[in-house]
């Protein structure tokens, strides 16, 4: 059996470090501490990387500190919409959903229709009759929102000059499992204030995550719409593949493939087949965490202190 790794983030942001207090960033560790166990524990027993990104994505959408699943942002509209996708390195099969808004995990409904369904990616009704066809119980809207999110609601309604340091909280995991195998997972609400049907990068293949074993798997966050038209996660796997770069290398590169014509935020962890791991963005905020094998976990927010 070989080398396993469990990698998680939940979301880079450029903020004043004042708005993240030492009390909200307890708990932020705490949730990310809780998630990479859920992912780490799977691989650990001899698990698969699939079941792993998929166990520590679901932890995050559970959490209402993060913004996917429960605690999602709200769009202009008031309402929470979310969307996710997940990719098998092995077999580079894949599932993607959008437009949400009654789905308690969005991650396990994209992995029923990487494995249920003739499709890789279902939308808003009807992904919902799916999860219904898939025996997944539809949650109330009032599930999801949460009186934080709500207040930045108002903010933005009202035109308020408020920081909000949650603004781009895209969750998502990569992992190694003992058998070689790779997996991404990425999960989110989106921006707050978005257009109802907005789409971001979290369930775009090659965008918000890729993953193949021969190569790398990669789950990106920040602005979507920039990591969208700079395909980010397909920007680290071409990096490795016909580079040869280096996994840290990769990302990097990707953080700032075009950054000149697509400005705006990035963070992106990355791992490859030998378990070479990378956490790079170009913001002072990347919450991020990792565990190789037995050593002692890793849990950051910070990137500049």
């Amino acid at each position: 059996m070989g080398k396993y790794v469990m990698l998680i983030h939940s979301g880079a942001v450029n903020t004043d470090p004042s708005t993240i207090t030492p009390e909200k960033e307890e708990a932020l560790k705490q949730g990310l501490d809780a998630a990479l166990q859920a992912g780490w524990e799977i691989l650990n027993r001899g698990g698969t990387a699939l079941d792993a990104v998929e166990a520590a994505v679901m932890s995050m959408e559970d959490n209402e500190l993060f913004n996917a699943g429960r605690g999602g942002m709200f769009n202009i509209n008031g309402e929470v919409e979310t969307e996710a996708s997940l990719m098998d390195g092995a077999t580079l099969r894949g599932g993607a959903v959008s437009g949400l808004k009654m789905i308690k995990n969005p991650v396990r409904l994209a992995r029923l229709v990487m494995e249920k369904c003739k499709h890789t990616f279902l939308t808003a009704e009807g992904a919902h009759e799916f999860a219904l066809s898939q025996g997944l119980t539809l949650q109330d809207p009032s599930y999801f929102k949460t009186d934080e999110q709500r207040q930045e609601w108002m903010d933005i309604l009202q035109e308020a000059e408020v920081e909000h340091p949650n603004k781009k909280d895209t969750v998502g995991a990569v992992a190694l499992d003992q058998h070689g195998n790779l997996a991404c997972a990425t999960s989110t609400g989106g921006i707050e204030g978005k257009l109802r049907g907005r789409v971001g990068d979290s369930c775009i293949y090659g965008g918000g995550g890729y993953a193949n074993n021969e190569v790398c798997a990669a789950s990106c966050t920040g602005d979507g719409e920039i990591i969208m038209l700079a395909s980010c996660a397909h920007e680290v796997y071409a990096l490795r593949k016909y580079k040869k770069l280096s996994i840290a290398k990769a990302a990097r590169g990707a953080v700032e493939v075009y950054a000149d014509k697509l400005q705006g935020d990035r963070g992106i962890i990355a791992i490859d087949p030998e378990g070479n791991i990378a956490l790079e963005s170009n913001t002072n905020v990347f919450r991020r965490a990792y565990r190789i094998e037995e050593e002692e976990p890793f849990i950051d927010i910070w990137m500049d202190k």
